[in-house]
């Protein structure tokens, strides 16, 4: 098992198979999109399977597919197929803006697919396009009737901004009304591929208080280890809510996580600036086991919360690059 040194096991880890994505969501980069990764600087799916296989090795059970947007890669079903054999992966999910998934549900199910978490940050056609800058709400929305039809978990993840879709909170809580969802609300980060600042008024508290205001009887559910969301339930409702205070980083201190972005950078943490390139060592020939002692090194030197990572690593051109370019 991967251990830091702050004894925290690190059992999961999230790939991104890709940095390229078929919306343009303002939180997330610029209109006219990013320098793309150049495609032989991106891992390959032997890699990718390679360096999987090898962290299930080292005791990494859960492993979620990222982007970018993953189904905008080339074959990327065949490679979460073959990334679902894996001995030793009890959990295998994916986060996905749902445009072009819908046609895959069935073989996600058929490779143990159980929990999806999708990207809708607005039930209103209007501000969807306004925010992703495309004409796509009906295909998020099948790709999610579809997923509940076949009995895969769906989490819906929304980023709260001020003066884009704060009117959209209480809709989507209604969501979980009669649907077996978990709608959770994100509080906005500086990680969208321009110089722009964010606002964040609308932090947890805000967010929580908002909804309480509507329901006032809104219960606190115990969290998971190593959840990154605060969760609860309105009694009476199928689903639940959950809010995850991603810039404020209240929910470091038992993290499992791991990152490896579209080029084969190694992250343990989000708001870390640099890493070991994985990619790199594979095709400089090292073997399994010199891979294994990297990466063992770079988890050691894991920081203890992202504001931490974020004095030691990033400088103010890092905090303000694409999360599809750090993976998801």
């Amino acid at each position: 098992m991967l251990t830091d040194k702050f004894g925290r096991s690190i059992n999961y880890l999230r790939l991104a198979i890709v940095d390229r994505c078929n919306l343009r969501c303002t939180y997330c980069m610029p209109e006219n999109g990013l320098p793309w990764i150049k495609q032989n600087e991106l891992m390959t799916d032997e890699e990718m399977l390679r360096i999987c296989s090898v962290f299930t090795e080292m005791g990494v059970d859960k492993i979620r597919i990222t982007g970018g947007e993953p189904f905008v890669r080339k074959n990327s079903i065949e490679l979460i197929q073959n990334i679902s054999q894996l001995a030793g992966l009890t959990d295998l999910s994916i986060t996905t803006n749902g445009l072009l998934t819908e046609q895959y549900i069935p073989q996600l199910k058929k490779c143990g697919i159980q929990s999806v978490n999708l990207s809708l940050d607005t039930l209103d056609r209007d501000r969807f396009f306004k925010i992703t800058r495309r004409n796509s709400l009906d295909k998020v929305m099948k790709t999610l009737n579809g997923l509940l039809q076949n009995n895969i978990k769906v989490k819906i993840n929304t980023v709260v901004m001020e003066g884009e879709n704060t009117e959209d909170i209480i809709p989507l809580v209604m969501l979980t009304k009669n649907l077996p969802i978990d709608v959770r609300f994100i509080e906005e980060m500086p990680f969208n591929g321009s110089e722009t600042d964010i606002s964040l008024k609308w932090n947890f508290t805000q967010i929580y208080n908002h909804i309480k205001e509507y329901f006032p009887e809104i219960q606190k559910t115990e969290d998971p280890k190593s959840s990154t969301s605060y969760n609860y339930k309105i009694p009476g409702f199928t689903g639940s809510i959950g809010i995850i205070a991603a810039y404020t980083r209240s929910f470091c201190g038992d993290c499992n996580r791991i990152r490896i972005t579209p080029s084969g950078i190694l992250r343990t943490c989000l708001y870390e600036g640099s890493g070991i390139n994985l990619k790199d060592e594979i095709r400089m020939g090292k073997t399994d086991e010199a891979l294994k002692n990297i990466i063992i090194d770079s988890i050691h030197q894991k920081p203890k919360d992202g504001w931490e990572a974020q004095k030691q690593s990033l400088n103010p051109s890092q905090i303000h690059q694409s999360m599809a370019t750090i993976g998801g």
